[in-house]
């Protein structure tokens, strides 16, 4: 891309594109924010106010055919975000997009079989494989040879309350999707999976386990229940020797030789910031996407894989003990 900005126009205004995703794109340098689209006019005209975006529309197309932008974040509710994506990728404008990547499998299929079609680069945004400290983690259990064993935790506390986009989606493929693909990345292709679903304290499924085997033989374990005492997200890995216990939120504990080595990191200390966008990998998944755009490539987390993911949910479902 010969410009030395890059345009981008967005569709959606609300707490997480404001929280994250609009002041990591506003941080970069080479990138403009040209427009910004939201139904609802107290929300569109204050998120332009706020980063200084020239131009706020309460259509899509309208917007895109007019600011002719180089790439478009669709950041809308996930039973909300079929059909506008769906027209940016027919146009062939690069999209970035949240997860989960869609309702269904199938419109996830579908989406990407059009992304492909039309030439469009889509990212979907998997932001824990863009968290400094974990991918300082792995970069050192790596060292010592491949995963061998991972964890992924996500237990929240959500009694007697509803779920999330009043079930218009499910809890594993809109939240703990998020272990599947940080699992995928540090193990790689799934080729086995025995899983338990449980429906504690709730009419809705509540409670996600699952035992992983992967292709090159690592094993992954997820737990998650959303019906216990707190949020605790974390992350394990182990590698010849090396193991290393991950709290995104706080620090690393990085155990070797039997103890003999022994690290401690911080979080915000690795990301080099305070910031809750930086540390939990928001911003670096934005600069991806944006370096992808102007290199013309395909970015890690794009429709294609994020298929396989919802392939993986899928099979959770299907594959209970």
């Amino acid at each position: 891309m010969a410009q030395d900005k890059v345009r981008v126009a967005f569709i959606g205004c609300g707490h997480l594109a404001n929280q994250v995703h609009y002041p990591s794109l506003a941080s970069f340098e080479d990138v403009e924010l040209v427009a910004c689209c939201d139904l609802v006019a107290e929300r569109r005209e204050e998120t332009a106010r706020r980063f200084g975006i020239p131009r706020a529309y309460a259509d899509y197309r309208q917007m895109i055919e007019e600011t002719a932008p180089e790439a478009v974040y669709a950041i809308l509710r996930p039973h909300h975000l079929f059909d506008p994506l769906l027209w940016v990728i027919q146009q062939g404008l690069p999209a970035f997009l949240e997860k989960p990547p869609g309702v269904t499998l199938g419109q996830t299929r579908s989406l990407a079989n059009l992304a492909e079609k039309h030439g469009s680069l889509t990212m979907v945004g998997f932001n824990r494989r863009f968290i400094p400290l974990l991918v300082e983690c792995r970069r050192r259990v790596e060292g010592r040879g491949p995963v061998i064993q991972a964890v992924a935790t996500f237990y929240k506390h959500m009694l007697d309350q509803p779920q999330y986009y009043d079930g218009a989606v499910d809890l594993l493929t809109t939240d703990v999707i998020h272990c599947l693909d940080t699992l995928r990345w540090l193990c790689g292709e799934v080729e086995r999976v025995v899983s338990d679903v449980s429906w504690h304290y709730a009419d809705y499924p509540s409670g996600f386990n699952a035992l992983l085997r992967f292709q090159g033989g690592a094993v992954g374990h997820l737990l998650n229940s959303y019906k216990v005492g707190k949020r605790v997200h974390t992350f394990e890995l182990h590698a010849r020797g090396i193991s290393a216990f991950v709290d995104p939120d706080s620090m690393a504990h990085i155990y070797a030789d039997d103890g003999t080595v022994e690290e401690v990191l911080d979080t915000r200390e690795v990301a080099g910031s305070d910031e809750f966008r930086v540390y939990y990998g928001f911003t670096a998944e934005s600069r991806h996407f944006i370096d992808c755009v102007k290199e013309g490539c395909l970015p890690q987390t794009h429709l294609g894989d994020a298929v396989r993911m919802m392939e993986l949910v899928d099979r959770i479902y299907h594959s209970q003990m």
